[in-house]
C-alpha cells in the first residue's frame, strides 16, 4: 500500500492534544486512519492503548490496511460500531479525540457524551476537532458541541488555528 500524509490540521489536532506514550485514547470515527495513525506514533514509546471506532465497514478496513503494525504490535484495536453502543469495559480513558464528526452538534447526542464522561479519569478529555469548510456554521458548531459536553458536567473551551482552518472543543473531566 502507498503511504499516505496525515493532512496538517489532523497533525495540527493531533498535536494539541498532546498525547503522551501511556495514553488511552479513543478515536470517534476513524474513517481513513490518518488521526490513529498520529496517535499510535505517539504511544509507541510506552504503555498507552488506542481504540478507535467507525460506523463504517470500509473506514475499520482502511483504518486497520493503514496501521497494521500498530494492530499487529497490540497498542491499538479497531471496531466498526456506534458510539451510542460502545461499551468500555473499564474506566480508563485519558483522551477522546474526534475529527469531523458531526453527531456532536447536528443532534441530541446526551447519552454518548454521559458514556465518555463516565469512561475518562479524572482530567482526561474529550477533543472534538472541525475543519472549517462553512465558516457561517461556526458558531452553531461551537454552541451545540459545547452544551453537549457542558450539560454532563464537562469544563468546556474552545481553540481556533487559522492555518489550517480547524475549531476544537475540548471537554475536560
Amino acid at each position: 500500500m502507498a503511504v499516505q500524509a496525515i493532512p496538517a490540521r489532523i497533525r495540527w489536532a493531533v498535536d494539541f492534544m498532546d498525547v503522551q506514550p501511556s495514553d488511552h485514547v479513543l478515536e470517534i470515527g476513524c474513517g481513513p486512519g490518518a488521526g490513529v495513525e498520529a496517535i499510535c506514533a505517539k504511544l509507541e514509546s510506552g504503555s498507552g492503548k488506542m481504540f478507535a471506532i467507525d460506523r463504517s465497514e470500509s473506514g475499520v478496513d482502511r483504518t486497520k490496511r493503514r496501521n497494521q503494525k500498530h494492530v499487529d504490535a497490540g497498542r491499538l484495536t479497531v471496531r466498526q460500531i456506534d458510539l451510542a453502543t460502545l461499551r468500555v469495559p473499564v474506566k480508563r480513558l485519558n483522551k477522546v479525540f474526534a475529527f469531523n464528526v458531526n453527531l456532536f452538534w447536528v443532534r441530541g447526542c446526551h447519552d454518548e457524551v454521559a458514556l465518555l464522561h463516565e469512561r475518562l479519569l479524572p482530567g482526561g478529555a474529550v477533543f472534538l476537532f472541525y475543519e472549517v469548510r462553512f465558516p457561517d456554521q461556526v458558531q452553531e458548531m461551537i454552541a451545540k458541541a459545547s452544551a453537549s459536553l457542558a450539560e454532563v458536567g464537562f469544563r468546556v473551551s474552545v481553540v481556533e488555528q487559522k492555518q489550517p482552518a480547524v475549531i476544537g472543543v475540548i471537554g475536560r473531566r
